[in-house]
């Protein structure tokens, strides 16, 4: 009899939430992960996840969760779900060093009868190319001695609509019958499972998801561009557009893109491309305008600062927000890092205002935090709206302070404040 119905690798944005509904659901889970700060704090109740309060990690360990860093927990067992980061490497590829890593650490313990699920973002092709291999060198077969399967995590963090229950379930299995198994898994706490014939489609569907979005954005950044030159106010012109009932969904400009899906997601698309012998166009375009929306954050700052006379050399600049989305802590990727570098580099007095982030640094210089709103945007010779999280009192900003570029469409335009 296994000791766990779960062990999760991985206990971050995606593991945690995973564990969460899971133990809820009366399945005793484990967590497995190589920090001991994250085990440790999940074992005394202190939860380091924006939708995982404390009270949620104290309800979870009440329910039997555990966080180790044991890792012959997953020889004791029933499913084991991988869900650790898939980030780029200094060139812009993919890095399966944490998925390879924690793929053979499965496969030193694998039991047969095992379901070992791959949640990991990543190129179609991952799970049987690259796990499985590294998982029968245990001795035991895919398909036949342990269950194999894909299913994509769909988290998005800070959205209290949709999280992993509600969120219909993308599972695609080694086989038949390791597809079966991973969807009643599944089932027990999602209340959608949407089976697809194999794990390449699995895979690609998520990567796809993110495509779409990523090149969208990107049309609306371009346009955002052009617009302004044109003298056109795209943010109404999306407004208009969006009342159409049907063939048009809304996206919005903005400082770029950020996060751990959209920046990352699309290059493992086309790097899968690439192995084919062509680019995927489409993907590459997206990346090199969204890559440049920071820069133009930056040269629209020094147009400001130019028409009151003052050089960004000097100037000082607030940047408002600089997380990658609203109302949560997580800085993966936001495009306030480019931005800030860009500022510095120019010889900006930077400094930042985000209620969720108590210490930030860029290139490793540490950047002045501003507590009260009102006295920040009153002392900067222009203030950068980046984020606007909720906190943010809105006409404070617009009233108070000299100069303003909103990045996110949500002030009043006047002859102090301009948006992107």
């Amino acid at each position: 009899m296994t000791a766990f119905d779960l062990t999760i690798i991985g206990l971050g944005y995606v593991g945690m939430p995973l564990a969460k509904e899971a133990t809820a659901a009366g399945l005793r889970v484990a967590g497995l992960d190589v920090d001991p700060r994250k085990v440790d704090a999940l074992n005394a109740g202190r939860s380091y996840i924006d939708d995982l309060t404390d009270a949620d990690l104290d309800a979870m360990l009440a329910g039997g969760f555990t966080a180790t860093l044991d890792a012959s927990v997953l020889a004791r067992s029933g499913t084991i779900v991988i869900c650790v980061p898939t980030p780029l490497d200094d060139d812009h590829r993919p890095d399966l060093s944490a998925v390879e890593g924690a793929t053979r650490t499965v496969a030193e313990h694998l039991q047969a009868g095992t379901l070992v699920v791959l949640e990991s973002t990543t190129w179609p092709g991952t799970t049987d190319e690259v796990a499985r291999p590294i998982l029968e060198k245990s001795g035991l077969v895919a398909g036949t001695d342990f269950h194999l399967a894909f299913s994509p995590e769909r988290i998005d963090p800070g959205n209290s609509k949709f999280g992993l229950s509600n969120t219909p379930k993308v599972v695609g299995g080694y086989t038949t019958a390791c597809k079966e198994r991973a969807s009643a898994f599944y089932s027990q706490f999602v209340e959608r499972v949407v089976p697809v014939s194999g794990t390449r489609e699995a895979e690609m569907a998520k990567l796809l998801e993110n495509t779409y979005r990523h090149v969208n954005i990107a049309l609306v950044n371009e346009m955002a561009i052009f617009c302004d030159e044109l003298g056109v106010n795209l943010w109404e012109a999306i407004e208009a557009a969006s009342t159409k009932p049907f063939g048009f969904q809304k996206f919005l400009p903005g400082p770029g893109v950020g996060g751990h899906c959209i920046p990352v997601d699309p290059s493992y698309l086309s790097y899968t491309v690439r192995k084919l012998g062509y680019p995927f166009r489409f993907v590459e375009l997206a990346q090199e305008i969204n890559e440049r929306m920071p820069s133009y954050v930056v040269a629209r700052v020094q147009r400001l600062l130019n028409r009151a006379r003052k050089p960004v050399n000097g100037s000082r600049v607030l940047l408002l927000g600089v997380t990658y989305k609203p109302d949560i802590a997580d800085e993966r990727e936001t495009p306030a890092i480019p931005v800030a570098e860009a500022l510095l580099e120019l010889g900006a007095e930077l400094v930042f205002c985000d209620p969720y982030v108590k210490e930030w640094s860029v290139e490793g210089t540490a950047v002045p935090r501003e507590e009260d709103l009102a006295t920040a945007v009153a002392d900067a010779d222009v203030t950068v709206l980046l984020q606007q999280h909720s906190a943010f009192d809105l006409d404070v900003v617009e009233d108070r302070a000299r100069l303003v570029l909103d990045t996110r469409g949500v002030l009043s335009p006047s002859d102090r404040v301009e948006r992107l």
